[in-house]
């Protein structure tokens, strides 16, 4: 598992992509606040690195930016190797919401998919108010607990060895129903 330094140093490495990809649009702070819905002072300490940003507000700017949270997470480590051993798949934790993801296979610009394993602690919900990417696809296999996600007004209550496969065209949420937390598979795969 990954060091309190270690996730600091992929929130440093983070916050300085964000500030690229704002400067590449050549847009200010209060361009971005205005295009995200996210205030400027929290896209300003997200930038320093003085905070580490949520799972809800990576979302946010991965819609405004046109990308999956899963591209912007690799742009910020090395060029994914075609084997990914499992001490080094990149693991990033939103501390505020208990969500931790690992980077199985970590997506490459020539692949349109991916694998991601989530895990909610018990009561965790994740509300996100868009898609990353419009019509992206998705697949959720459910390895150990339970997960109620609702997309398109319809809530899916999913158990062990359940899978749901969706394609997001607005908002969803991911509500982890079960007591000793929800460990699961996402499969991602760009439109």
């Amino acid at each position: 598992m990954r060091t309190d330094d270690d996730l600091d140093a992929v929130d440093a490495r983070l916050g300085a992509r964000l500030a690229e990809l704002r400067a590449e649009r050549g847009w200010s702070l209060g361009e971005l606040a205005e295009r995200s819905g996210v205030s400027r002072s929290t896209l300003s300490r997200a930038e320093r690195a003085e905070t580490s940003p949520t799972a809800a507000l990576l979302n946010r700017l991965c819609a405004v930016y046109g990308r999956t949270m899963s591209q912007l997470l690799s742009e910020v480590e090395a060029e994914p190797a075609p084997v990914t051993r499992a001490a080094d798949q990149p693991v990033w934790q939103d501390r505020t919401s208990g969500f931790v993801r690992r980077s199985v296979s970590p997506p490459h610009p020539a692949l349109r998919g991916e694998l991601v394993e989530g895990r909610l602690v018990a009561g965790a919900d994740i509300a996100y108010d868009r898609p990353p990417v419009v019509g992206l696809e998705q697949h959720i296999w459910i390895l150990e607990g339970a997960l109620v996600v609702t997309a398109q007004e319809t809530e899916h209550r999913l158990g062990t060895g359940d899978c749901l496969r969706m394609r997001v065209w607005g908002p969803t949420r991911f509500r982890c129903a079960a007591p000793d937390g929800v460990r699961y598979l996402l499969a991602v795969v760009r439109p």
